[in-house]
C-alpha cells in the first residue's frame, strides 16, 4: 500500500506541481478587493496629467541597501538602518555645496544583478563604486558628489551596462507601491526573459521616488538615440504597459507621453514620442496626440491643449480679416497656402492674356 502511494505521488508529481502553480496565481477575492483599493484598477488612475510632476535634475544617486521587503518607512531616520541614515545626514548637510542638481534614492541589493550592499549607483555617467561605509560617507560625498571626481578612499569602481529600471516597491511607506511594484517587477523580468535581455536590462526595486498617487512608478535608465544616457520617470505605469516600455522606450527611444513624467539626463535635442493614446483596455491606437521635443535645461516645447487654441484662434481671425478685406477665398480652405494663391493667379492671368490675343487676332482676319 505504501509502495502503490509512493508510485502515485511520483507519477501525479508534475501535474500536482501544475496545478498548484495555477492556482498560486489566480487571484483570490482579497487580491482583487486589494487591486481595486491599493493597485491598477484604483479609482485615482490616469485623474491627473503626469507630465511636469518630476522636476529637472541632472544626476541621480543610488544606494543599494538590503530587500525592499524589509525597508521601514522612512529608512533614511531609522536608527536600525545606520548606512541610509547617515548618507542623508550628510546629504542634508553638504547639499548647498553641490553644483550639480542630484536626486539621492536607497535601491535594493539584488545579487543576480550584481549589487551588494554598500554599492553606489550613478547615473548618467553609468559607474558603480563598492564599499560604501558609515566611515567611509564623508569622503566619498568630498571627492564623488561635490567636486566631482575620483573616490580616493574608496573602493573598487566599475562602469554599469545596458538599461537600468527602478521600481518603487516601498510598501511601508505607502500600501500602492507596495501593491504594484512587485507586481512589476515580476512582469518587467517575465518579458525581459521571453527577450533573451536579461543580460542587457536590470530590474532594481527601489524606496520613495515622489508621488506614491502615481503608482506603479517606474524610472528607466538606458541610451537614447544618441547614444547617451537619459533617466525616464513614468506613472500609472501597469503590467499592460511593460512590453511597451521595453519595445518602444528601451529599445527605440520613444517616450510613452500618457504616461511620462519628466526626464533626467543630458540635454537631448529631440525626444522621439509614440503614437500613444492609451485605450482602457492597455492598449495603444495610432490617433495622433501632439509630438513633444525636449529643449535644453529639461524645458518641453509639447504641444499642448493652450497651443492647440491659440493656433485655433489665429487662423480664425486671419478668416474674419480676409473676410473685412472683400476676399471671395472660402474660410473652408484652411490648407491654402499663399503660394498656391499666387500660382492660381498667375495661371489665370495668362490664359486671359492668350483669350485676348485669340480675339484680336479672330478681328484682324
Amino acid at each position: 500500500m505504501r509502495f502503490a502511494y509512493i508510485t502515485a505521488r511520483i507519477c501525479y508529481a508534475p501535474i500536482l506541481s501544475r496545478c498548484n502553480r495555477r492556482f498560486s496565481t489566480m487571484a483570490s477575492p482579497v487580491a482583487v478587493a486589494d487591486d481595486a483599493k491599493n493597485g491598477f484598477s484604483r479609482p485615482e488612475m490616469y485623474k491627473e496629467n503626469l507630465a511636469g510632476t518630476v522636476d529637472a535634475y541632472d544626476r541621480h544617486v543610488f544606494l543599494c541597501y538590503k530587500n525592499h521587503a524589509v525597508w521601514p518607512p522612512r529608512i533614511e531616520a531609522s536608527d536600525a538602518d545606520p548606512l541610509p541614515k547617515r548618507l542623508a545626514g550628510v546629504w542634508k548637510a553638504r547639499k548647498n555645496d553641490i553644483a550639480v542638481k542630484t536626486k539621492i534614492t536607497v535601491c535594493e541589493a539584488r545579487e543576480e544583478v550584481g549589487f551588494a550592499d554598500g554599492d553606489v549607483l550613478i547615473f548618467p555617467d553609468m559607474i558603480k563604486y563598492k564599499g560604501l561605509e558609515e566611515s567611509n560617507i564623508e569622503g566619498f560625498f568630498d571627492d564623488v558628489i561635490v567636486s566631482g571626481k575620483e573616490w580616493s578612499g574608496g573602493g573598487e569602481k566599475s562602469v554599469l551596462r545596458g538599461s537600468h529600471i527602478f521600481v518603487c516597491a516601498h510598501g511601508s511607506r505607502d500600501v500602492r507601491c507596495g501593491v504594484c511594484g512587485p507586481v512589476l517587477m515580476d512582469k518587467l523580468n517575465e518579458e525581459i526573459d521571453v527577450r533573451g535581455l536579461k543580460d542587457q536590462i536590470a530590474v532594481v526595486a527601489c524606496s520613495h521616488v515622489g508621488g506614491h498617487k502615481y503608482a506603479g512608478n517606474v524610472i528607466i535608465f538606458s541610451p537614447g538615440p544618441d547614444g547617451k544616457i537619459t533617466g525616464h520617470w513614468y506613472g500609472y505605469v501597469t503590467p499592460d504597459d511593460v512590453p511597451a516600455l521595453l519595445d518602444r522606450q528601451i529599445a527605440k527611444g520613444e517616450v510613452i507621453q500618457k504616461l511620462w513624467r519628466g526626464q533626467m539626463g543630458p540635454p537631448v535635442a529631440e525626444v522621439k514620442v509614440a503614437d500613444d493614446h492609451k485605450l482602457a483596455n492597455g492598449d495603444y491606437n495610432n490617433e495622433n496626440v501632439g509630438g513633444c521635443c525636449q529643449g535644453v535645461n529639461g524645458v518641453s516645447c509639447c504641444r499642448s491643449p493652450s497651443f492647440e487654441q491659440n493656433k485655433q484662434d489665429i487662423d480664425n481671425k486671419s478668416a474674419e480679416a480676409s473676410k473685412r478685406q472683400g476676399s471671395n477665398i472660402s474660410c473652408s480652405w484652411p490648407s491654402l497656402q499663399k503660394r498656391d494663391i499666387l500660382t492660381a493667379s498667375a495661371v489665370l492671368g495668362a490664359l486671359a492674356a492668350v483669350a485676348v490675343a485669340y480675339r484680336f487676332y479672330r478681328r484682324s482676319s
